[in-house]
């Protein structure tokens, strides 16, 4: 089984009921919502869609809408896009209207830039393919000039090397966003750019006063957001999980830090028990090939091995010409990563307090399976997933079942790493069912070994205090 899950982000090249559907079969786990592009509509046909299939063929999947964020960009052109080369002034201006900008003069959607700014500074642009230099802020205009050659295209980001661009986390546009998340009843929303644990808080408070219990998830995207462990972590706790969202947060901190930072990220997240995805151009060169690069094929490898719950593609979905086949490349790259053998030991920190029950239990449980010989697997009966999440954080090539009779739980968990959703529903001899149902499926043979966690009172949150081992 393979234990690292797959995002994927719908688009034009992905949302039809045929697509979604080999999608599906062909491994993907989250499908991702981008609320910076689509309508409302598009969206609810979308989710209908999913959920249609994903009931049709048995099979539980997590939907994640990702909201657009404060993302700054420069204006429209005149033409449709402009050339720079080394040494070409551009001057950039908050104040020029759209359709308006030229060779050298460009609007930006955002005013207060001249106030973060100062000459020396590096502006990067288009996800970091064109570099300006600041040399001085005059009249409330940025005069630079390009640093490279390259053809720049309107609507495209700009970032500071280095971050210090602020502006609030959450726009009108994400406050409306939120509650089409709320309607559509997903399973994830993820905050862009948010620069502390306040911005996940507040997102999580319009989320509840809309009437969603989404899983909020934080895309870590800004320089300031990694600047030092205590922000970081203030971060990770606000959340219910995390993006590492290379995109930007590489702009911002430069590729060669973004190596180390991301698998501190990755790190730290699992430490703190917290669900991880890492994001951006995971397999670029598939939105027009129907093979990866080698290099492609190592990063994607590269994030199983650091540990991630989740490896996301973006365009290659969303837009591409090989959809399906980029998930089906993923999925085998993942398997053979996980074939590592450092993958497949437990990595218990014995002296780490628990702070209940239910992690207590969680642990032991993933202790015993993974030390007692002949464990085929270990089975969690959950109200809310929180006892799997606790289990994923730890190295296993055992397979973890969660067994739910809510369908927002066992969409949720389908985001975790090494765990896999099975509804069920809690009544009668349910440790009996519980394996009857696992057997139904091919996933459990008579005279199999199995640690199985339970309650002692069933539908209650929190209530987690049982620990068994039994032989099928």
């Amino acid at each position: 089984m393979r234990r690292t899950k797959i995002v994927a982000t719908i688009g034009p090249a992905s949302d039809s009921e045929t697509t979604l559907e080999a999608l599906l079969k062909a491994g993907v786990n989250v499908f991702r919502f981008n609320f910076s592009h689509g309508s409302a509509d598009d969206h609810r046909h979308r989710v209908d869609c999913i959920r249609n299939l994903a009931r049709k063929h048995d099979m539980c999947v997590a939907l994640l809408g990702d909201l657009q964020g404060p993302k700054i960009r420069i204006g429209k052109f005149k033409s449709n896009s402009i050339t720079l080369v080394p040494g070409t002034p551009i001057t950039l201006d908050p104040s020029l209207k759209d359709n308006e900008g030229d060779d050298s003069h460009i609007g930006v959607d955002y005013k207060p830039l001249p106030q973060y700014v100062k000459p020396g500074d590096i502006l990067l642009l288009d996800d970091g393919r064109i570099r300006l230099r600041v040399e001085k802020v005059h009249d409330n205009k940025v005069l630079c000039h390009s640093e490279c050659s390259g053809e720049l295209f309107p609507r495209k980001g700009i970032n500071r090397l280095g971050g210090g661009l602020f502006a609030p986390a959450l726009t009108e546009k994400d406050r409306g966003d939120i509650k089409l998340a709320a309607e559509l009843e997903l399973d994830y929303v993820a905050v862009s750019f948010p620069g502390s644990a306040d911005d996940i808080e507040t997102a999580r408070q319009l989320l509840r006063e809309a009437g969603s219990d989404a899983a909020v998830i934080g895309k870590i995207e800004r320089a300031e957001a990694v600047a030092d462990d205590q922000q970081l972590d203030s971060i990770i706790n606000a959340c219910d999980g995390v993006m590492v969202a290379r995109g930007d947060l590489g702009v911002e901190i430069g590729d060669a830090q973004l190596i180390a930072v991301q698998k501190h990220i990755i790190h730290r997240a699992r430490q703190l028990n917290r669900a991880v995805i890492t994001a951006t151009q995971m397999m670029e060169s598939m939105i027009h090939s129907p093979v990866p690069t080698r290099a492609e094929v190592f990063d994607v490898a590269n994030a199983v091995l650091d540990g991630t719950d989740a490896v996301m593609l973006s365009a290659e979905t969303a837009n591409g010409k090989y959809p399906v086949d980029t998930v089906l490349a993923m999925a085998r790259t993942c398997e053979g990563a996980e074939q590592y053998p450092a993958l497949r030991r437990i990595d218990l920190s014995l002296d780490r307090p628990f702070k209940t029950t239910e992690e207590a239990i969680a642990t032991s449980a993933m202790y015993a399976a993974n030390h007692l010989e002949g464990v085929k697997a270990i089975v969690s009966l959950t109200e809310t997933g929180k006892t799997a999440l606790w289990m994923s954080r730890l190295n296993s090539n055992l397979p973890i079942f969660a067994l739910s009779r809510r369908e927002d739980t066992c969409n949720r968990v389908s985001l975790y790493r090494g765990v896999t959703a099975i509804p069920f529903s809690m009544t009668g001899d349910v440790t009996t069912r519980a394996i009857e149902a696992l057997q139904e499926r091919g996933l459990l043979q008579e005279g199999d070994t199995i640690v199985m966690t339970r309650g002692d009172k069933l539908r209650v949150d929190g209530n987690t205090n049982v620990l068994k081992i039994l032989r099928v």
